[in-house]
């Protein structure tokens, strides 16, 4: 009996897969939802940030 032998990569597997998937991504739609989802991320860092400086400040008073 013969060893099979194995002449594809898992690279040229993944870059296949992706390839086919990158074809039919609309990058206008992913472009807005990038600069929606880092807007909303600044938002939520701003308001976390502020809550923890009136949290510290709070507690030095104490």
């Amino acid at each position: 009996m013969r060893p099979e032998t194995h002449t594809g990569s898992h690279f040229s597997n993944v870059l296949l897969t992706g390839t086919i998937l990158l074809a039919q991504v609309d990058f206008h739609g992913l472009f807005d939802y990038a600069l929606k989802a880092a807007i909303g991320g600044a938002i939520w860092l701003g308001y976390k940030t502020t809550s923890d400086y009136l949290d510290r400040k709070r507690k030095s008073k104490q």
